[in-house]
């Protein structure tokens, strides 16, 4: 199918798809879809250093008189803001008489148990463990050295992103019954797309996958993953589904900078330059012990056409259409992710 061009700057971004295809009649991409390609793109995710870091939610989450609580695979972790602003994390047990520490108020920057009035600033104290953390504005990250297992590092990975001033960004967390892998491995499958999406992408094309002698970025810098030169990269020729034959048609790039994250950049057609990052925690396994995962989108919206600037001023109330938008893609990936995990864990998921 022919590519839509991408809109010029001062022209409308949507597009009227020229012979728009029934669902059941669009090219097949199973064929293209190799387990072994996506298995191959997965396991060198698997093999870049994450410095074992964790996202737990997002940066507006966390005010400055409650703190934020997660389980991350399987240790509690509290986070809070200090009298300065400045992110505070460390266990989330009381190390008195094993509280929950996410239920517990910030009174000046400290951290009150509910309990019985122990205090915490985030610095040392007997029996409970502080750790590093960073907020880089769009989310929170905490470092659990024990669970990651890894050399750690200074700082998380984090992409590429247009400038905050310039942007609106939105963070949409859901839950699934299925292991980070499971969640990654299905965005690293970009041919599903308009089969399993079609009310949000139409036209898709994937216009060059990864060779099976990519190069992976070992170092942990984060240089490769950020655009088309990337040969470890999906490049996605792709239009947005607006209404029955409108489309925004655009190229994207999707990448993955370390073993729990996914990040697809828009390189070319309306909104260049804008970031959709889908980061996977494992969290508390269920009851019948099968594994969780949160998944945390953050949606980076850019554009350099100066009727974006309302956009910047109408943030609050973009930001709920943004996550419903992303609540409604991933209802369908998680689905698809726990399918996964329970084809894989009963050793039926086909080589």
């Amino acid at each position: 199918m022919k590519r839509e061009r991408p809109a010029r700057r001062g022209l409308s971004p949507l597009r009227l798809r020229r012979r728009p295809v029934a669902w059941e009649q669009q090219r097949p991409t199973w064929r293209e879809a190799r387990p072994a390609l996506i298995e191959g793109a997965l396991e060198r995710a698997r093999s870049r250093p994450s410095g074992n870091w964790y996202v737990v939610g997002a940066s507006r989450e966390l005010g400055t008189d409650r703190p934020l609580g997660r389980t991350v695979s399987g240790v509690e972790v509290v986070l809070w803001r200090g009298p300065d602003g400045r992110l505070r994390a460390g266990s989330g047990a009381c190390p008195h008489l094993g509280a929950p520490l996410k239920d517990s108020p910030v009174r000046c920057g400290t951290l009150v148990c509910h309990w019985h009035g122990l205090a915490l600033d985030g610095g040392e104290f007997p029996g409970w463990d502080g750790y590093p953390c960073h907020d880089d504005g769009v989310l929170l990250w905490v470092r659990l050295d024990r669970v990651g297992g890894e050399p750690p590092t200074e700082r998380p990975v984090v992409p590429v992103r247009p400038p905050p001033a310039s942007a609106v960004h939105a963070v949409y967390t859901g839950f699934g019954r299925c292991a980070p892998d499971d969640v990654i491995a299905n965005r690293l499958d970009p041919w599903h797309g308009a089969w399993f999406h079609p009310y949000s992408f139409v036209d898709l094309t994937v216009a060059r996958a990864p060779r099976s002698d990519a190069a992976v970025d070992r170092d942990g810098d984060g240089d490769e993953g950020e655009g088309e030169g990337d040969e470890d990269a999906f490049v996605v020729d792709v239009s947005f589904k607006l209404a029955s034959r409108m489309v925004v048609p655009v190229r994207a790039v999707f990448t993955a900078p370390e073993p729990r994250t996914v990040v697809m950049h828009i390189t070319e057609g309306e909104g260049a330059g804008s970031v959709v990052e889908s980061h996977a925690t494992p969290v508390t396994p269920d009851r019948a012990g099968r594994p969780r995962t949160a998944v945390v989108e953050a949606v980076i919206a850019t554009s350099d056409r100066p009727g974006f600037a309302a956009a910047r001023a109408a943030a609050p109330l973009l930001r709920p259409l943004m996550r419903a938008a992303a609540g409604r893609l991933w209802r369908d990936d998680l689905a698809y992710a726990e399918r996964r995990w329970a084809l894989r864990s009963s050793g039926r998921l086909p080589d």
